[in-house]
């Protein structure tokens, strides 16, 4: 990680934009970030220069990193389109959104994502991939933690692993769970925890499976498992959660794992392109 220069940090939901500007100031670096409100998490603002802003006013954040000497920054955390659709005033969009949005052929994820990433480096802010930061938050193949999967549930893993990847190559979710060779949820616009637990309301004992897009941009919507995720699985009784090893960032590991420990849950990394060892 460079130690000059600002960091810029435009930060969604979740518990990953605060370990990004932790590990960035660890590393001696000085994080000016770009929260939202009603999204970010407020304790963002440990030892971090905020800007508050509505997820539209795109203008708005360009001045507040300009004004910090940002060259360089890194998008992480979940800014849900579902809320924004129900609360469309809570997106506020300027000018500049508005022609960002007219610009676009469609409203997938990697689209927006896309096109906003695009203009960031016209106005000279590389956006940096956000493994770049953390790579000790990359999870490894293999049984995280003391529960073992059991021969069904790498059944239904190795059932799941291919159907959650073409849903994934359509930009349409990255999650999927299936119990007994049967899909029990599809992740789509609601994202990754309210597909388990709607999943949760059908059965108990689901194999939640995530992966990354077979083109994923390592700029934004890298795949993420953390508290959040583990507390969707505990509301849902699933049993498992897969992720693809060397692809998916684990977040608050230690604390994660003991966690699923006592929850019984089994969390277990796979081959990026094969099926479960």
């Amino acid at each position: 990680m460079s130690a000059s220069g600002a960091l810029g940090l435009i930060a969604g939901q979740g518990s990953l934009p605060i370990a990004v500007a932790r590990s960035a100031r660890a590393h001696g670096r000085r994080v000016a970030a770009i929260a939202f409100h009603g999204q970010t998490d407020p304790g963002i603002a440990d030892g971090v220069e905020v800007t508050w802003l509505h997820p539209g006013e795109v203008a708005a954040a360009l001045g507040a990193l300009r004004a910090a000497g940002v060259r360089e920054a890194v998008m992480v955390g979940k800014v849900p389109k579902a809320r924004l659709l129900a609360e469309p005033a809570g997106l506020r969009p300027d000018a500049e959104a508005l022609r960002l949005l007219a610009s676009l052929r469609d409203r997938r994820d990697d689209s927006i994502l896309g096109a906003l990433a695009d203009f960031l480096e016209e106005q000279g802010i590389r956006l940096l991939p956000q493994a770049e930061l953390l790579p000790e938050l990359v999870g490894g193949e293999g049984v995280l933690g003391r529960i073992e999967p059991s021969a069904a549930q790498r059944a239904d893993v190795a059932f799941g692993l291919p159907l959650a990847r073409v849903l994934a190559g359509l930009d349409i979710g990255q999650t999927i769970v299936v119990k007994d060779g049967t899909v029990l949820a599809v992740e789509a616009i609601e994202g990754t925890d309210a597909a388990i637990r709607r999943a949760g309301e059908l059965a108990a004992g689901g194999c939640v499976i995530k992966v990354a897009k077979p083109s994923q941009d390592p700029r934004f919507d890298v795949p993420t498992i953390g508290p959040e995720t583990l507390a969707a699985m505990r509301d849902a009784r699933a049993a498992l959660l897969a992720y693809e090893a060397g692809r998916t960032l684990v977040v608050d590991r230690e604390p994660l794992v003991a966690r699923a420990d006592t929850l019984g849950i089994a969390l277990l990394g796979v081959p990026a392109e094969e099926g479960v060892g």
